[in-house]
């Protein structure tokens, strides 16, 4: 059992009352018994999101759409699991889906976990991606810092020239200054 996995199963165990049905979700080895539960009507979300998990950890790519919902969710844990599962699934929809969370405007406060995954996945979107948000968020007052922080991280670990001019229109962000001085640090001169 993986530290996510783990993770997940102790977040849930008190939300699903340690049910035989919690337990029926974490011994089975039957993928068709997981898939259902993603579409039979009235299962709890703490079902549906132990079946995502394991399909897309096993690479079932009926997880993908599940998935993409937790990761869009206002409870962060759900999204680190989602975000954990839709690495491993290895969907090719993954980068796209992760960049439209993470670049619209009215689910700001719940982009940090696209952002990161967006990192992780080093597609050809998530630079992109990543400058769009970024830019946006740059504003004296802006409340979402740490998913601005997230970019700013991601773009150093990502190493795009690209992502130059946005980096450098960081620095004097008392919050971002320091992440955008090493992410800059990272990208290739010349």
């Amino acid at each position: 059992m993986d530290e996510e996995f783990r993770s997940l199963t102790d977040r849930l165990a008190d939300e699903a009352g340690e049910s035989a049905a919690y337990r029926r979700l974490l011994a089975t080895d039957d993928d068709e018994e997981l898939a259902r539960v993603l579409v039979e009507r009235e299962r709890p979300l703490w079902a549906r999101e132990i079946a995502a998990f394991r399909l897309g950890c096993g690479g079932d790519r009926r997880a993908f759409e599940a998935l993409v919902l937790l990761l869009n969710h206002r409870d962060p844990e759900r999204c680190v699991s989602a975000a954990h599962a839709l690495v491993r699934l290895g969907d090719p929809r993954t980068p796209r889906a992760a960049a439209a969370l993470a670049t619209n405007t009215l689910r700001t406060a719940y982009a940090l976990h696209p952002v990161r995954l967006l990192t992780a996945l080093r597609a050809p979107e998530s630079v992109p991606a990543l400058i769009s948000t970024l830019e946006r968020l740059l504003g004296p007052d802006e409340p979402h810092w740490r998913v601005a922080l997230a970019c700013v991280e991601g773009l150093g670990q990502l190493g795009d020239a690209q992502a130059r001019p946005v980096l450098e229109a960081a620095l004097p962000h008392p919050r971002l200054g320091g992440a955008a001085e090493e992410a800059i640090s990272r990208l290739p001169t010349g």
